[in-house]
């Protein structure tokens, strides 16, 4: 057995978590909004709604996007984008460890105990 969870930040309703995370990680992947949506399986107007929102919740800029030309048009991500993905990242990894840490405080002895009476 194990944990699941989902966990956002919440700023007047949900402003990031694990789908705004996925879509910017694509962008940073791909160079490119639309792109990222379709491995998601999303519109361009969803995926921009998602990134919408983060920017407005949060009251930052993660993304620039330059609209097509020449040589095309891309999204990529702010410098401040950048920071916020890594704190993100650095605050789920510890985040995950401290549940299954308290996950198995609270049960990893009451599965033991039940295995052992199987056996």
């Amino acid at each position: 057995m194990k944990i699941g969870y989902k966990v956002w930040i919440d700023s007047d309703g949900k402003a990031f978590g694990e789908g705004p995370y996925r879509l910017l990680k694509l962008v940073e992947k791909t160079g490119s909004l639309h792109k990222a949506a379709q491995v998601m399986g999303m519109s361009y107007r969803k995926a921009f709604g998602v990134i919408h929102n983060a920017e407005s919740r949060l009251g930052i800029t993660l993304l620039v996007r330059k609209i097509g030309g020449e040589s095309g048009g891309g999204s990529k991500l702010t410098e401040e984008g950048k920071a916020f993905l890594e704190v993100y990242e650095r605050f789920n990894n510890e985040l995950a460890e401290t549940i299954e840490k308290i996950y198995n405080k609270y049960f990893s002895s009451l599965f033991l105990s039940k295995k052992s009476e199987n056996t």
